[in-house]
């Protein structure tokens, strides 16, 4: 099965569609969507520098991405400006500095295409199996820091209060995102990989009366996403990346209609309600 490149496009597709959802309805309860989106974009310094050390791509990486988030920490404790100019300063500024060190390096054939939209049709085993392992230490990180980072999304003055140490719960948030786009780039590309994390997220909210139905929603509307992006990707000879995203944005669309709103269950009657 895993001989045939589509199948193995499959098999990664859905893989990191399971590890995103969770992680996207984190996103979106915070209101991270431009941090995860800083982080991605500096993914492509991280190629870079993977270049330039010649070490592995995806160590690069997730190198760069926590080094953008620590970056962030130390800006914000300062308090010169706010946490959106930050966010968008780093964003661009490690882009910027991404193309210009690559432009430099002369001697190195890069395809900024296939890292910026993703090449999944060209995963192999052994990306597959840094998906899922990458995906199965980021699921348990966040199964064991779910209620640790749900109390501090709600208020995280009163997490502080209970003991349940939010700074530390961030500061492996920020690592597990940082591995996330690191193992998600090849797939979808630097440029999407926010958007595979947020859009699914934001269709299972309509459907999810607590925050665990939403994960599960989330990475099953991912998941889904993947199957009809590729499909359709071979039918109509389209990018597979931006093909799994449009079909992310087409479930999100329908979650908009009138009716789909009426498969909620109830509120906080069978659980927490969702942030």
């Amino acid at each position: 099965m895993l001989d045939d490149f589509f199948s193995r496009a499959l098999v990664a597709g859905v893989g990191l569609a399971l590890t995103t959802g969770p992680l996207g309805c984190l996103i979106v309860w915070r209101r991270m969507a431009y941090f995860g989106d800083t982080m991605a974009h500096s993914a492509l310094l991280g190629v870079a520098l993977a270049f330039l050390f010649e070490i592995n791509l995806t160590v690069g990486v997730f190198i760069a991405a926590m080094l953008v988030s620590m970056a962030l920490l130390a800006l914000q404790r300062r308090g010169a400006l706010s946490t959106d100019a930050l966010l968008g300063i780093l964003s661009h500024a490690t882009l910027a500095i991404g193309l210009v060190m690559v432009a430099f390096m002369t001697w190195v054939r890069v395809d900024l295409m296939g890292f910026l939209f993703g090449d999944i049709l060209a995963v192999s085993r052994l990306d597959i199996a840094l998906i899922y392992g990458g995906g199965a230490l980021v699921l348990g990180l966040l199964a064991w820091l779910w209620r640790p980072l749900l109390a501090a999304t709600v208020n995280e003055e009163l997490a502080r209060a209970e003991g349940m140490a939010p700074d530390r719960s961030r500061l492996v948030f920020m690592v597990m995102m940082a591995l996330v786009i690191a193992i998600a780039m090849k797939i979808v590309g630097i440029l999407l990989i926010t958007a595979l994390m947020i859009i699914p997220a934001a269709a299972a909210r309509r459907f999810a009366s607590t925050p665990e139905q939403m994960a599960v929603m989330a990475s099953l509307i991912g998941a889904l996403a993947v199957i009809a992006g590729l499909f359709g990707s071979l039918e109509f000879d389209t990018p597979s990346g931006p093909s799994i995203v449009v079909a992310a944005l087409a479930f999100f669309l329908l979650s908009l209609l009138p009716y789909a709103g009426l498969l909620k269950r109830g509120d906080s009657a069978n659980g927490r309600p969702v942030p």
